[in-house]
C-alpha cells in the first residue's frame, strides 16, 4: 500500500504525468535539458520531476559521455520494473502462468489452441476498431490502415512504430513494450508465437495474404521487437 501511495502521489502532478507519457512515446533516452526545452521549464525543475519518477522506479537513469566534450550527461529511460496499481488487489500474472502451464501440459493441441485463439482475438480487436471508420476495409487508403493499426496497438500497450516500405508492399512494425514480458520470460516460445499470431490477426482484418516475419526480439536482448509484414 505504501508503494501504491508513492506512485499515485508522483503521478498526481500533471506536468510529471505528461513527462512520463513523453518519455514513454520517445523510444529512446532523454536528458534533463530535453525535458526542460520540451515542457518550457527550468532544468532544475525538470531534474526534480525526473528524480521523483526514478524514486518510484518508473524511470532508470545512468551517466554517459555524449562525445561532445564536457561533463557526462545523465540519461533517463523507462524502467524495466512493472508498476501495477490495483484496488482491490488482482494478480493476473499468476493467472497467466497457471493457464500457460495448463496449456503446455496438453502438448501440441494445447499450443495450437493458444495460437489460434491469439489470432482470433487480434482479428476481432481490429474489426471492432474498424467499425468506427468503415464496414469495408478495402475502402481505406494505406495511410488510413497504418493509422488504425497504430491506434489499436497503442490501446493494447505495445508502444508501436509502423512504417511502409518504399514500394508499399510491406509494413515495418516495431513494438517497444511487450505487455506479456514477465510471463514470456518463462514461456518465451509459446507467448511470443501467440503474440505474433495476435499481430497476424490484426493485419488480416485489413489486408489479404499476410506474411509476418520476426526480425528481432527484445527477449533475445534486443532494444525492441521488430517485424516485417508483407501484405496485399
Amino acid at each position: 500500500m505504501e508503494s501504491t501511495l508513492k506512485v499515485t502521489n508522483v503521478l498526481s502532478d500533471p506536468t510529471r504525468f505528461y513527462i512520463y507519457q513523453y518519455i514513454t512515446n520517445r523510444h529512446q533516452d532523454v536528458t534533463v535539458q530535453e525535458i526542460a526545452d520540451e515542457f518550457e521549464i527550468h532544468p532544475n525543475v525538470a531534474r526534480l520531476h525526473l528524480s521523483k519518477l526514478e524514486d518510484v522506479r518508473m524511470l532508470h537513469s545512468e551517466t554517459k559521455k555524449t562525445g561532445k566534450g564536457g561533463r557526462p550527461s545523465r540519461l533517463y529511460r523507462l524502467s524495466n520494473e512493472v508498476i501495477q496499481l490495483s484496488f482491490p488487489f488482482r494478480d493476473y500474472q499468476l493467472l497467466s502462468k497457471i493457464l500457460l502451464q495448463t496449456m503446455e501440459k496438453l502438448g501440441p493441441e494445447g499450443k495450437k489452441a493458444l495460437y489460434e485463439t491469439g489470432k482470433k482475438f487480434g482479428k476481432e480487436m481490429m474489426e471492432q476498431e474498424l467499425v468506427q471508420y468503415t464496414k469495408n476495409a478495402d475502402l481505406l487508403s494505406k495511410g488510413d490502415k497504418l493509422r488504425i493499426l497504430q491506434n489499436a496497438s497503442l490501446m493494447t500497450g505495445q508502444l508501436p512504430a509502423l512504417e511502409w516500405s518504399d514500394d508499399q508492399t510491406s509494413l515495418y512494425f516495431e513494438i517497444y513494450n511487450c505487455p506479456y514480458k514477465e510471463v514470456a520470460k518463462d514461456h518465451k516460445e509459446n507467448v511470443c508465437m501467440m503474440h505474433q499470431q495476435f499481430f497476424t490477426g490484426m493485419f488480416e482484418a485489413l489486408f489479404e495474404d499476410v506474411q509476418l516475419v520476426e526480425k528481432q526480439n527484445m527477449l533475445a536482448g534486443c532494444h525492441h521487437c521488430a517485424y516485417r509484414t508483407a501484405v496485399q
